[in-house]
């Protein structure tokens, strides 16, 4: 007969096999094919630059502009030979959180878990039962190592249940889509409502008892639904936490996303009571049960009303509802700001609060903090720029009454030719909302081009969207730079590709099916969409790419771009030497203006 070390032994390679299979499953993606790029120089035709002997004038454009075309040709070739520039940094398109951000924000979330007060009180219960039911101390060791592992499955798990049922497609379609934005925000208001106390989430008690019962068994399946009990007594504190990570991590659109984001939760909450079952006369040093976990609760609470409104705003300005402004947004966050100061003071009491006889120092310090983000805000309602948390509101043409924008305007517009011809701007009445500053975008890409050849001025080509967080970081921190402004206002023709526009409809002939993806393209938003992807091989924003007035990406004579395409590069003067770069080379293909 086996012994029971060996079995023990037997047990947790069992597990280790289980949880190795959830980790290589959760982090496999599926091949994505791209089609080759579609773009044509066949028309494009080139302007010989006068010679030097014309005048003095002449000349020093000419050493100029041979210098940035230098300069250009030099980051070509350090794209191609795998080498680097001094003084230059390219960027791609960027995706919006990696796997790694996802890991360390479930694990975050797990250590935010272990303090709730459905699970913070079972430490020592839990360990105590390990301990003193295997009659060793080695014994007591490799269960509560098989309970963590029994932990960590159930959770990733769940995580790749959410990857499969929605699948990559659709995950890439979350961060977009109205109906899920807005159950997503009702799901969160629900959450931070149950968190300030007026009910419990919990699943049905049934499941509950059952999983209790079978945790009797003994060996590894008892070991198993004793971790399962734990997942659904404690799901009316987790639940909420969970809830916003799978949320957070499925609407980004990373296949493996959830999975990894559970994997991160599950660990921080399992270690607690591996560490413990280690070493057991630590459980002395712990902070008693009491008020203070219920408190972390309601703080929590308020944050998760706070976050669901980023959902809500995604929804507003996708589909132009246009209700939903960034000073509405703004006295929003801080009122909450003001209300979780007051909680925090003991002004403020919810149902299952105790009563807080004197502020302690951690409250005080916690206070401080929240109320100096409350004051930061504040100038925000008059349109101060707010860089450290841009990438989360509205953008700033929301707002009805901006100082910051008066103090930009003027004084920085050189004369330019006669666009008049042209015509009205199309769709520009859908886009009043995305106005950056006073830049003046357009919005047809027919309209741009025309614009670049009569003016004489490149194309910056800017995919971007409506609930793209690092388009508005992009937009609200390097864009206010002075000398960014002046070159996107006076040198190029700038054109604003919002990818996921919902509101705004193609005019009739206009409309058609796309080659790339098969679908009817009726909607400006997924004509960009398309674009980008069928031309450009590229489907993260945002994009920043620079073409002629033929609407060619400048290349050289064996087909490498010239000017590599730029993603969120939140240095500005990485960005001028990008928009330089471009603007020589145009001026080398078509003259000095």
């Amino acid at each position: 007969m086996p012994t029971a070390q060996a079995m023990m032994k037997k047990q947790l390679s069992l597990v280790l096999l289980l949880l190795a299979f959830f980790c290589l499953s959760a982090d496999r993606s599926i091949a994505q094919s791209k089609k080759p790029d579609t773009v044509s120089t066949e028309d494009v035709q080139f302007t010989s630059i006068p010679t030097a002997a014309d005048s003095l004038a002449l000349r020093r454009a000419k050493l100029a502009t041979d210098s940035a075309a230098k300069h250009a040709q030099a980051i070509t070739q350090a794209v191609a030979n795998g080498k680097s520039v001094p003084g230059v940094t390219i960027v791609k398109a960027e995706i919006p959180k990696t796997l790694w951000q996802i890991f360390i924000e479930g694990f975050l979330g797990g250590l935010l878990a272990v303090t709730m007060p459905c699970i913070y009180p079972l430490l020592p219960l839990t360990v105590s039962f390990f301990t003193k039911k295997a009659g060793s101390r080695a014994k007591g060791i490799s269960q509560s190592l098989l309970y963590g592992l029994s932990i960590i499955a159930i959770y990733v798990g769940l995580g790749m249940l959410i990857s499969i049922l929605f699948g990559a497609s659709a995950l890439n379609d979350l961060a977009t889509n109205g109906i899920f934005n807005m159950f997503f925000f009702l799901l969160l208001v629900v959450f931070g409502i149950s968190f300030l106390g007026a009910f419990e989430i919990t699943l049905p008690s049934s499941l509950a008892n059952k999983l209790d019962a079978n945790s009797d068994k003994g060996g590894l399946t008892g070991i198993f639904f004793m971790a399962a009990t734990l997942v659904v007594v404690s799901f009316s504190c987790t639940g909420p936490i969970i809830g916003s990570l799978l949320v957070e991590a499925a609407s980004k659109g990373e296949r493996s996303g959830p999975a990894i984001g559970m994997l991160g939760f599950s660990i921080a909450l399992a270690i607690p009571f591996v560490i413990f079952a280690l070493f057991p006369s630590a459980l002395k040093s712990l902070p008693k049960s009491g008020g203070w976990l219920n408190s972390i609760k309601v703080f929590l609470g308020f944050i998760e009303l706070a976050f669901a409104l980023k959902f809500l705003s995604n929804v507003d300005l996708a589909y132009h509802w246009n209700w939903f402004d960034r000073e509405i947004f703004l006295s929003l966050w801080i009122a909450i700001g003001i209300l979780m100061v007051l909680y925090l003071l003991g002004k403020l009491k919810f149902p299952h609060d105790s009563d807080v006889p004197f502020i302690s120092i951690p409250r005080i310090f916690i206070s401080i903090i929240v109320l100096s983000f409350v004051v930061y805000m504040i100038p925000g309602l008059w349109g101060a720029p707010l860089k450290s948390i841009s990438a989360f509101l509205p953008p700033p043409a929301t707002q009805d009454f901006n100082l910051y924008n008066l103090q930009l305007s003027g004084g920085n517009t050189r004369p330019t030719a006669d666009i008049s011809s042209i015509g009205p701007k199309k769709y520009e009445e859908g886009f009043t909302r995305a106005k950056v500053m006073d830049l003046d975008g357009w919005y047809d890409y027919d309209q741009a081009l025309a614009v670049s050849k009569i003016t004489r001025k490149p194309i910056l080509l800017d995919f971007t969207g409506w609930n793209c967080v690092n388009c508005r970081k992009m937009e609200n921190n390097v864009w206010s730079n002075a000398e960014v402004h002046k070159l996107l206002k006076n040198e190029y023709v700038l054109v604003e590709a919002y990818v996921d526009d919902k509101k705004v409809e193609l005019e009739k002939d206009q409309q058609y099916i796309s080659s790339f993806s098969g679908k009817k393209i009726t909607l400006l938003g997924a004509k960009w969409s398309d674009i980008q992807a069928a031309r450009f091989n590229s489907n993260s924003q945002p994009d920043y790419i620079i073409l002629d007035s033929n609407g060619n990406e400048f290349k050289d004579k064996n087909g490498a771009l010239i000017i590599p395409r730029q993603g969120a590069d939140y240095n500005p003067d990485n960005y001028i030497k990008f928009l330089q770069a471009g603007l020589a080379e145009y001026k080398k293909n078509n003259g000095s203006n």
